[in-house]
């Protein structure tokens, strides 16, 4: 697979690559991660993880600031430093922390990192920021969380043009921003976040090993279809919010009154999502991890995503590596996993709330196992090429040192009319030689 790289042809400037040699330097790098990758379930904690993991394999020294919840003692031998955090007042489930205490301040300070990497939006970016400019270091923000279009679902529509500008204002003070997906990337260049040569899209990446089909089980299967096996299974894993557009879902089951539904995950919507399917074939496991949630994928038929509001859509990945086929809205970051040409060979898209044509698409998988397989273990083996360490390795060696460059420069133009001030009164005299 090729890095995807989304640049304005307008933009001139460009760091160059580095030198083989270069590349192996080791690097000291500071990671500020809310909420945290370690305790709050979500779509980036395996991108975190992987990324600490992969980023200490290659001989990095690691500093990972985030929420004090859930930290463990030791991460592949990366520093952890918990903040104090506080629960988000639209969503309290999701902690928050500015993480801009003096020991903080002072931990990091220690550290010398060569780089401050941060994910956007949220509170504790703020504080990787400020901390940045204290110690004049260049600092990555990667956006993980299309807030604007979470708002009018929680808040009130009016805070999204406000949610902008605190966007521009953080990602034009960053010297690079990393984004899940070509789609996001024009998002952010729509509402001129920040320069187009300043985007990067993260790559995707999947655990093919965790994920896979030789998790499935007969007896996941019968608990996901609530006893009844040889029913027709579909599968939903994620956080049940209402950004997820799930009411969708009772669209679906109620013109498949043959099929089953198994919601894997937890979120503050469930209470009334599971109110809405009282009745139906519908089974909610809550939370499940490890070689659980590996079976859970591959034992269902079909995996479907109604979500519009996905950056990336890890699952959508987790469950094509799990062989299972991928019915998904056109939205987000979906279509960068089941582009056009792809479509019907490793998964199907379909138009966002429309539900025939979801259904066109659903029906035929649902009926026709042979079909199921062949997109299943077509969709395994596009898989098998979305490689983490791959992913980190060009964040590492390629946008951070573009960041790096572009911190060097606008801190020379800084500088620059102090530069010619100084020569215009420091004059050196003239010298006749005789």
């Amino acid at each position: 697979m090729t890095i995807t790289e989304y640049r304005d042809e307008e933009e001139e400037e460009y760091p160059p690559l580095l030198l083989e040699s270069e590349m192996k330097e080791p690097r000291r790098i500071a990671l500020f991660v809310e909420p945290s990758p370690f305790s709050y379930v979500s779509g980036y904690k395996n991108r975190f993880q992987n990324f600490i993991k992969y980023l200490r394999e290659m001989g990095d020294e690691v500093m990972v600031v985030t929420t004090h919840e859930g930290v463990p003692e030791e991460f592949y031998g990366a520093k952890l430093i918990g903040s104090r955090s506080f629960p988000c007042p639209c969503y309290a489930k999701v902690p928050l922390s500015l993480a801009l205490s003096p020991r903080i301040i002072s931990e990091v300070a220690q550290f010398k990192p060569d780089i401050i990497h941060a994910s956007s939006p949220g509170i504790m970016v703020f504080g990787a920021l400020i901390i940045a400019k204290l110690l004049s270091v260049p600092i990555v923000m990667s956006y993980h969380t299309h807030v604007p279009v979470y708002i009018p679902r929680y808040t009130f529509s009016w805070l999204v043009q406000p949610m902008w500008l605190v966007i521009k204002f953080l990602h034009r003070a960053a010297d690079l921003t990393l984004v899940p997906s070509a789609a996001i990337a024009k998002d952010l260049e729509a509402y001129k976040v920040t320069s187009a040569n300043k985007i990067r899209v993260w790559n995707k990446g999947v655990d093919s090993v965790s994920f896979h089909p030789q998790y499935r089980s007969h007896e996941m299967r019968v608990r996901l279809s609530d006893g009844e096996p040889d029913k027709p299974l579909i599968v939903h894993v994620g956080r049940i919010g209402v950004e997820k557009s799930l009411d969708f879902l009772k669209r679906v089951m109620d013109r498949l009154p043959g099929a089953r539904i198994a919601f894997i995950g937890d979120g503050p919507y469930r209470e009334e999502l599971e109110k809405m399917f009282q009745g139906m074939p519908a089974v909610f496991t809550g939370t499940l991890l490890g070689e659980e949630l590996s079976q859970a994928y591959s034992s269902g038929d079909v995996f479907l995503m109604p979500s519009e509001s996905e950056t990336l859509g890890l699952v959508v990945l987790e469950a094509m590596s799990s062989g299972l086929p991928v019915v998904a809205a056109r939205a987000g970051g979906v279509p960068d996993i089941i582009p056009d040409d792809q479509q019907g060979k490793i998964g199907y898209l379909f138009t966002p709330g429309d539900l025939d044509d979801c259904m066109s698409k659903l029906v035929p998988l649902l009926r026709d196992t042979e079909l199921r397989e062949t997109m299943g273990k077509a969709a395994r083996v596009e898989m098998e090429k979305y490689d983490w360490k791959a992913a980190t390795r060009t964040i590492r060696n390629e946008q951070y040192s573009a960041a790096i460059w572009f911190w060097r420069k606008q801190k020379a133009q800084f500088l620059r009319p102090f530069q010619w001030l100084f020569q215009r009164i420091f004059v050196a005299p003239e010298v006749e030689y005789r």
